[in-house]
C-alpha cells in the first residue's frame, strides 16, 4: 500500500502560504534508489523531485536530513548518491566523507 504524503500549510512571507511535504524514510529511500549509479546529485533535486511527486510547493530539508543521517546508519539506501562529501553535512554521515568517497567510487 502507498504511503499518504503528510502535507503541512506554512506561511511564506506576509500574504502567501505553501504546502510542505514532510516525506517517510521510505519516500526518501525510494528517491535515492532512482538516483543514478556512481554520480552525485543534489539534494535539492531529491526533494524538488519528491515536492513535485506529491504535490507540494516545497519538501522539509530537515525532514530529509534526518531520514539521510538515518539511513546512513542503517545502509538501507544509497545515500551516497547525493551527500557531498566535501560539505559539512558529510561528517554525521556514519562513516563520514571517506565512506561516501569509497560507495561513489565503487558503483563506477
Amino acid at each position: 500500500m502507498e504511503e499518504l504524503p503528510v502535507l503541512k500549510t506554512r506561511r511564506k512571507g506576509k500574504n502567501l502560504t505553501q504546502n510542505v511535504l514532510l516525506p517517510s524514510e521510505k519516500m526518501v529511500a525510494d528517491e535515492l534508489w532512482a538516483a543514478r549509479p556512481g554520480q552525485l546529485s543534489d539534494i535539492g533535486e531529491i526533494r524538488r523531485a519528491l515536492a513535485a511527486k506529491y504535490g507540494a510547493d516545497a519538501c522539509c530539508p530537515v525532514t530529509v536530513q534526518r531520514h539521510l543521517v538515518r539511513i546512513s546508519q542503517d545502509e538501507s539506501a544509497p545515500f551516497w548518491r547525493v551527500v557531498n562529501p566535501d560539505r559539512p553535512f558529510a561528517r554525521r554521515m556514519t562513516g563520514g566523507p571517506e565512506r561516501i568517497r569509497a560507495k561513489l567510487a565503487a558503483e563506477h
